[in-house]
Protein backbone atom coordinates (compact mmCIF):
# COMPACT_ATOMS: atom_id res chain seq x y z
CA UNK A 1 0.00 0.00 0.00
CA UNK A 2 2.96 2.66 0.33
CA UNK A 3 4.19 1.83 -2.59
CA UNK A 4 1.22 2.72 -3.98
CA UNK A 5 0.87 5.50 -2.01
CA UNK A 6 4.63 6.60 -2.93
CA UNK A 7 3.97 5.99 -7.09
CA UNK A 8 0.60 8.43 -6.40
CA UNK A 9 2.82 11.10 -4.83
CA UNK A 10 5.34 11.01 -7.56
CA UNK A 11 2.75 11.38 -10.13
CA UNK A 12 1.02 14.42 -8.55
CA UNK A 13 4.68 15.84 -8.18
CA UNK A 14 6.00 15.64 -11.54
CA UNK A 15 2.23 17.01 -13.07
CA UNK A 16 2.80 20.41 -10.34
CA UNK A 17 3.68 23.04 -12.71
CA UNK A 18 5.93 26.38 -11.59
CA UNK A 19 2.62 28.04 -11.14
CA UNK A 20 0.80 25.58 -8.99
CA UNK A 21 3.96 25.48 -6.64
CA UNK A 22 3.99 29.27 -5.93
CA UNK A 23 7.09 30.15 -8.15
CA UNK A 24 7.83 31.83 -11.42
CA UNK A 25 10.51 31.30 -14.23
CA UNK A 26 13.03 34.11 -15.45
CA UNK A 27 12.78 34.15 -19.54
CA UNK A 28 15.95 35.86 -19.68
CA UNK A 29 17.99 34.03 -17.30
CA UNK A 30 15.63 30.41 -16.59
CA UNK A 31 16.04 31.49 -12.99
CA UNK A 32 13.23 30.53 -10.61
CA UNK A 33 11.63 32.57 -7.88
CA UNK A 34 9.25 32.96 -5.44
CA UNK A 35 5.54 34.63 -7.05
CA UNK A 36 5.46 37.84 -6.47
CA UNK A 37 8.75 38.43 -7.30
CA UNK A 38 8.62 41.83 -9.57
CA UNK A 39 12.75 41.80 -10.63
CA UNK A 40 14.86 38.92 -11.19
CA UNK A 41 17.81 39.65 -9.08
CA UNK A 42 20.38 37.87 -11.71
CA UNK A 43 19.60 39.84 -14.43
CA UNK A 44 17.24 42.28 -13.33
CA UNK A 45 14.54 41.30 -15.99
CA UNK A 46 10.88 41.62 -15.40
CA UNK A 47 9.05 38.39 -14.10
CA UNK A 48 5.41 37.57 -14.90
CA UNK A 49 4.08 33.98 -14.63
CA UNK A 50 2.29 34.67 -18.18
CA UNK A 51 2.30 36.98 -20.79
CA UNK A 52 -1.26 38.34 -20.94
CA UNK A 53 -0.65 40.09 -24.28
CA UNK A 54 1.33 37.00 -25.65
CA UNK A 55 -1.36 36.05 -28.22
CA UNK A 56 -2.31 39.98 -29.08
CA UNK A 57 1.54 40.79 -30.45
CA UNK A 58 1.76 37.16 -31.92
CA UNK A 59 -1.01 37.60 -34.12
CA UNK A 60 -0.62 41.28 -35.09
CA UNK A 61 3.54 40.52 -36.20
CA UNK A 62 1.95 37.48 -37.80
CA UNK A 63 -0.70 39.43 -40.04
CA UNK A 64 1.80 42.28 -40.88
CA UNK A 65 4.30 39.31 -41.80
CA UNK A 66 1.02 37.32 -43.89
CA UNK A 67 0.42 40.79 -46.03
CA UNK A 68 4.22 41.43 -46.84
CA UNK A 69 4.19 38.23 -47.58
CA UNK A 70 1.78 38.60 -50.70
CA UNK A 71 3.74 40.99 -52.73
CA UNK A 72 6.85 39.42 -51.80
CA UNK A 73 5.47 36.76 -54.02
CA UNK A 74 3.91 38.77 -57.08
CA UNK A 75 7.19 41.62 -57.56
CA UNK A 76 10.19 41.00 -58.64
CA UNK A 77 12.93 39.82 -56.32
CA UNK A 78 15.85 40.40 -58.77
CA UNK A 79 15.70 43.19 -61.74
CA UNK A 80 18.69 42.41 -64.57
CA UNK A 81 19.75 44.94 -66.70
CA UNK A 82 22.18 45.17 -70.11
CA UNK A 83 22.54 47.21 -73.19
CA UNK A 84 19.65 45.18 -74.69
CA UNK A 85 17.13 43.87 -72.17
CA UNK A 86 15.72 44.26 -69.23
CA UNK A 87 14.48 41.09 -66.91
CA UNK A 88 12.70 41.07 -64.06
CA UNK A 89 11.82 37.47 -61.94
CA UNK A 90 9.85 36.37 -59.01
CA UNK A 91 10.80 33.95 -56.38
CA UNK A 92 9.41 31.07 -58.17
CA UNK A 93 9.63 32.43 -61.53
CA UNK A 94 13.66 32.39 -60.59
CA UNK A 95 13.76 29.17 -59.15
CA UNK A 96 12.11 27.90 -62.48
CA UNK A 97 14.57 29.55 -64.76
CA UNK A 98 17.45 27.68 -62.62
CA UNK A 99 15.53 24.67 -62.81
CA UNK A 100 15.54 24.95 -66.53
CA UNK A 101 19.31 25.62 -66.78
CA UNK A 102 19.96 22.67 -64.90
CA UNK A 103 20.69 23.39 -61.67
CA UNK A 104 17.57 21.43 -59.76
CA UNK A 105 19.18 21.59 -56.53
CA UNK A 106 19.94 25.11 -56.16
CA UNK A 107 16.18 25.82 -57.46
CA UNK A 108 14.86 23.41 -54.50
CA UNK A 109 16.90 25.54 -51.93
CA UNK A 110 15.40 28.56 -53.39
CA UNK A 111 11.61 26.96 -53.25
CA UNK A 112 12.54 25.22 -49.28
CA UNK A 113 13.88 28.72 -47.91
CA UNK A 114 11.69 30.90 -49.56
CA UNK A 115 7.96 28.99 -50.34
CA UNK A 116 7.83 25.98 -48.49
CA UNK A 117 9.37 27.44 -44.65
CA UNK A 118 7.64 30.76 -44.75
CA UNK A 119 4.08 29.10 -45.65
CA UNK A 120 5.17 26.56 -43.22
CA UNK A 121 6.26 28.98 -40.22
CA UNK A 122 2.88 30.97 -40.61
CA UNK A 123 0.66 27.69 -40.67
CA UNK A 124 2.89 26.77 -37.24
CA UNK A 125 2.40 30.16 -35.44
CA UNK A 126 -1.43 30.33 -36.34
CA UNK A 127 -1.53 26.40 -34.87
CA UNK A 128 0.47 27.34 -31.75
CA UNK A 129 -1.89 30.30 -31.39
CA UNK A 130 -5.08 28.95 -32.00
CA UNK A 131 -4.35 25.41 -29.76
CA UNK A 132 -2.72 28.37 -26.65
CA UNK A 133 -5.65 30.57 -26.81
CA UNK A 134 -8.51 27.25 -26.90
CA UNK A 135 -6.16 25.95 -23.93
CA UNK A 136 -5.82 22.41 -25.84
CA UNK A 137 -4.41 19.64 -23.70
CA UNK A 138 -3.39 17.73 -26.56
CA UNK A 139 0.05 17.26 -27.77
CA UNK A 140 1.85 19.51 -25.54
CA UNK A 141 5.10 18.42 -26.11
CA UNK A 142 5.14 18.14 -29.84
CA UNK A 143 3.69 21.57 -29.87
CA UNK A 144 6.55 22.74 -27.75
CA UNK A 145 8.76 21.08 -30.32
CA UNK A 146 7.26 22.62 -33.16
CA UNK A 147 7.65 26.19 -31.54
CA UNK A 148 11.33 25.19 -30.93
CA UNK A 149 11.70 24.20 -34.25
CA UNK A 150 10.03 27.77 -36.27
CA UNK A 151 12.15 29.69 -33.52
CA UNK A 152 15.25 27.90 -35.13
CA UNK A 153 14.73 28.04 -38.74
CA UNK A 154 13.61 31.79 -38.88
CA UNK A 155 17.16 32.68 -39.31
CA UNK A 156 16.94 30.96 -42.73
CA UNK A 157 14.40 32.82 -44.60
CA UNK A 158 16.54 35.61 -45.60
CA UNK A 159 18.61 33.11 -48.07
CA UNK A 160 17.05 35.26 -50.73
CA UNK A 161 17.30 38.29 -49.89
CA UNK A 162 21.01 37.40 -49.22
CA UNK A 163 21.44 36.02 -52.61
CA UNK A 164 20.28 39.21 -54.46
CA UNK A 165 22.54 41.37 -52.07
CA UNK A 166 25.61 39.58 -53.12
CA UNK A 167 24.61 39.53 -56.75
CA UNK A 168 23.90 43.06 -56.43
CA UNK A 169 27.44 43.73 -55.23
CA UNK A 170 28.97 41.64 -57.54
CA UNK A 171 27.49 42.49 -60.85
CA UNK A 172 28.49 46.06 -61.48
CA UNK A 173 29.72 46.06 -64.79
CA UNK A 174 28.42 50.05 -65.54
CA UNK A 175 26.50 50.53 -68.96
CA UNK A 176 27.20 46.35 -69.56
CA UNK A 177 25.36 44.60 -67.05
CA UNK A 178 23.41 45.62 -63.62
CA UNK A 179 21.76 43.41 -61.03
CA UNK A 180 19.51 45.20 -58.81
CA UNK A 181 17.28 44.25 -55.89
CA UNK A 182 13.40 44.29 -57.31
CA UNK A 183 10.26 45.73 -54.83
CA UNK A 184 9.96 41.88 -53.44
CA UNK A 185 13.42 42.12 -51.96
CA UNK A 186 12.21 44.58 -49.30
CA UNK A 187 8.71 43.01 -48.77
CA UNK A 188 10.27 39.46 -48.80
CA UNK A 189 12.79 40.93 -46.01
CA UNK A 190 10.11 42.58 -43.82
CA UNK A 191 8.02 39.36 -43.97
CA UNK A 192 10.64 37.45 -42.86
CA UNK A 193 11.49 40.22 -39.59
CA UNK A 194 7.71 40.40 -39.05
CA UNK A 195 6.99 36.72 -38.46
CA UNK A 196 10.66 36.15 -36.51
CA UNK A 197 8.61 38.78 -33.92
CA UNK A 198 5.79 36.93 -34.10
CA UNK A 199 7.28 33.70 -32.91
CA UNK A 200 9.54 35.25 -30.77
CA UNK A 201 6.56 37.37 -28.90
CA UNK A 202 4.42 34.07 -28.21
CA UNK A 203 4.89 32.90 -24.75
CA UNK A 204 5.66 28.62 -24.47
CA UNK A 205 4.58 28.56 -21.04
CA UNK A 206 1.15 29.24 -22.65
CA UNK A 207 1.04 25.77 -24.46
CA UNK A 208 0.92 23.83 -20.79
CA UNK A 209 -2.00 25.56 -19.26
CA UNK A 210 -4.05 23.51 -21.03
CA UNK A 211 -2.74 20.14 -19.38
CA UNK A 212 -2.90 22.12 -15.97
CA UNK A 213 -6.74 22.21 -16.76
CA UNK A 214 -7.16 18.84 -17.95
CA UNK A 215 -5.28 17.16 -14.55
CA UNK A 216 -7.40 19.55 -12.37
CA UNK A 217 -10.35 18.36 -14.17
CA UNK A 218 -9.01 14.92 -13.68
CA UNK A 219 -10.76 13.18 -10.56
Amino acid sequence: MSAASDTRAEAMTAATTAREAGLVACRACSRVWPMGTERCARCGSALSSRDETSLQRVMGWWLAGLICYVPANLYPMLVTETLVSKQQGTIVGGAIEIAQHGEWVIAAIVLIASVLIPVSKFAAIAYLSYSAWRQSPRNSLQRLHLYEAVEFIGRWSMIDVFVVAILSALVQLSVVANIHPGPAALTFALSVIFTMLSAKSFDPRLIWDGKTIESQGTP
